[in-house]
């Protein structure tokens, strides 16, 4: 299996904005208003959003290639660019992202092993992530990753609040 993480950096803008509307039209339009969908990508996907997330140092993104194509990405947030207060100790994974024709190949888990690493190379003791209420699937798979439900916090879709789940996993 052909799989490499690569850094996202400036220069892969587009590349990101392109597979952020994607990934997340494939995975969410099917339970949103289109309006909602259309309302939440322009705000978080925009340019100027995505260049700030990209030039703040407690934030990284990286791209996964599968058989040298970009499949998926993962952005993670440490200190004060944390979604939610958890801490120096905590490492969050914002985003894992896989398009869904690569789906089903292990780089769901190949992403988020590798933010593991990440957060373990950086001393951190635990990490955590946010995942939509509905959301079963990804739920499901970030129990069997080891990951408890610890809390839940709100997240707007459009003019849509929803329910995001706190996940969090210890690391030893």
């Amino acid at each position: 299996m052909e799989i490499k993480l690569r850094r996202c950096t400036l220069e892969n803008l587009h590349e990101l904005q392109k597979i952020s509307y994607e990934t997340f039209n494939e995975t969410f339009k099917d339970q949103n208003s289109p309006e909602n969908m259309k309302a939440y990508m322009e705000k978080a996907f925009n340019s100027t959003q995505l260049e700030k997330e990209l030039l703040n140092s407690s934030s990284q993104f990286y791209f996964v290639h599968f058989h040298n194509e970009i499949a998926g990405y993962l952005k993670i947030n440490i200190n004060d660019a944390q979604s939610e207060k958890m801490g120096d100790e905590s490492l969050e994974i914002e985003r894992i992202y896989i398009k869904s024709h690569f789906q089903k190949q292990g780089l769901g888990k190949y992403l988020l092993n590798q933010a593991i690493d990440i957060a373990r190379n950086l001393t951190k003791k635990k990490i955590w992530l946010g995942v939509w209420e509905k959301n079963e699937n990804a739920i499901a798979f970030y129990k069997k990753m080891g990951f408890v439900q610890t809390g839940a916090h709100s997240f707007n879709m459009g003019d849509e609040e929803q329910t995001d789940f706190i996940m969090t996993k210890i690391l030893l």
